[in-house]
């Protein structure tokens, strides 16, 4: 694709789209993973703020859901929210009588609508460039993420799933890798969800953080040390929700991370969540161990059982399959490179073409692509499929899948001591 009228105009068209109260779209097509750099850069000037509901608004919106004045039941109401999105925005309050801050959610009015909408457009909008430059199955994509941001409306689903990831992290670790807001449940409606507060720096100003400290003798030491602890508790909460239990955590924006004192991590915003099939949770752990095995005739088998349907007329095309499987499922990156070329002409969507994708596996392909952006942000490139390899090995293990001697790491019971060694070895 040229920069003739076609560009110019589907870019106008894709900008249009965020001009609304809601910039998902911006979110998902304006990362350099998933679009060429000029798009990157129109989209994301363009959908760089979502405009907040006025006080009043929010102050009806809670009345009518709760049944009760602000000032009945909170003894304080910030004016000003600390946080604001495509569907609802977070502002800081204080029961009546009680001393601990907690956060309400509230959704913004009319929302809905629009973003069912916009997420139609964008169908029509991937339909075409699909027969353009991008040999890849964007379709699939935006039926999950319609299927998905469908659920964000719901804040009683968010507030169920919030308590099952916290069952599940309670039953993974001693000491879970990441904080789940504790939710406060006497106060839970579709358009209303209140949680505890959680202080903590947002993980988009990491860098100015880590910059004020390397400002005093040995800052860059504890800094990178601080980076490790963060790129750890973030793979290995993911690693666990994904192989493990198969129910995670799926908008892993940047925004929906926070880090905490003593470089703890927080995960905010259940709205999307995702419930991974068993036999997609086992295919996608076989594509693990493919991947940090550096096996094409596992990962093509992996490809088969997850229903990734490929088009190749390659010369090498085990070779480039596997490429494939890196590029979209793993977080290393060549050594000297800080950013995967995904268009240009030797890379290998280029080459191969994605014919079929699993819906559901698209929370999945943005979580690494997240992380991988955290890696490359933080200075350390690791492949997270190494760092899954003793999950994916013990799920499958699990399953009747796995035969032989299981890898030295399932012998390791003690969380910690699991997370040292993923740490201080491989990364």
């Amino acid at each position: 694709m040229d920069d003739g009228v076609p560009v110019r105009f589907w870019l106008g068209f894709a900008v249009r789209l965020c001009s609304t109260d809601t910039f998902k779209v911006a979110q998902i097509i304006g990362k350099p993973d998933l679009a060429p750099a000029a798009w990157v850069k129109r989209l994301v000037t363009s959908c760089d703020h979502a405009p907040a509901t006025p006080l009043d608004a929010v102050q009806l919106m809670l009345e009518s859901e709760v049944g009760q004045s602000v000032g009945e039941v909170f003894e304080r109401f910030d004016v000003d929210p600390i946080g604001y999105a495509s569907i609802s925005q977070v502002h800081r309050a204080r029961w009546r009588g009680d001393k601990s801050d907690i956060v309400v959610k509230v959704q913004h009015l009319g929302v809905q609508d629009i973003m069912m909408t916009d997420i139609h457009n964008l169908q029509a909008f991937v339909l075409y460039i699909q027969k353009t430059d991008v040999k890849f199955d964007l379709y699939s994509v935006t039926k999950e993420m319609e299927t998905q941001i469908g659920y964000e409306f719901d804040f009683t689903r968010e507030s169920n799933a919030m308590e099952k990831l916290q069952k599940k992290k309670k039953e993974n670790n001693k000491r879970s890798p990441v904080v789940v807001p504790r939710l406060i449940r006497n106060l839970v409606t579709r358009r209303v969800l209140v949680m505890e507060y959680i202080d903590g720096i947002p993980i988009l100003n990491l860098g100015d953080e880590i910059a004020k400290r390397g400002m005093d003798p040995g800052g860059k030491v504890a800094a990178a040390q601080s980076s490790k602890k963060i790129l750890q508790s973030l793979t290995l909460a993911y690693g666990q929700m994904i192989l493990k239990n198969g129910f995670f955590h799926a908008d892993p924006h940047p925004g929906n991370i926070l880090i905490c004192k003593g470089s703890e991590v927080a995960l905010l915003d259940y709205g999307q969540v995702k419930d991974l099939p068993d036999r997609l949770r086992l295919g996608y752990a076989n594509l693990v161990l493919a991947i940090a095995d550096g096996d094409p005739v596992r990962a093509l088998e992996s490809y088969r059982e997850l229903g990734i349907k490929t088009l190749s007329k390659c010369e090498d095309e085990h070779k480039e399959m596997l490429k494939l499987a890196v590029t979209m499922f793993d977080t290393k990156l060549p050594p000297g490179v800080t950013m995967l070329q995904h268009f240009s002409e030797e890379s290998s969507i280029k080459k191969i073409a994605v014919q079929a994708f699993p819906e559901e596996l698209f929370s999945v392909l943005r979580t690494v692509h997240l992380l991988r952006g955290l890696s490359v942000g933080l200075g350390i490139n690791y492949s997270c499929a190494e760092q899954w390899r003793p999950i994916a090995e013990e799920a499958l293990f699990r399953a009747g899948r796995l035969k032989g001697e299981l890898s030295k790491f399932l012998a390791i019971q003690n969380v910690e001591m699991f997370v040292y060694v993923c740490v201080h070895k491989k990364l």
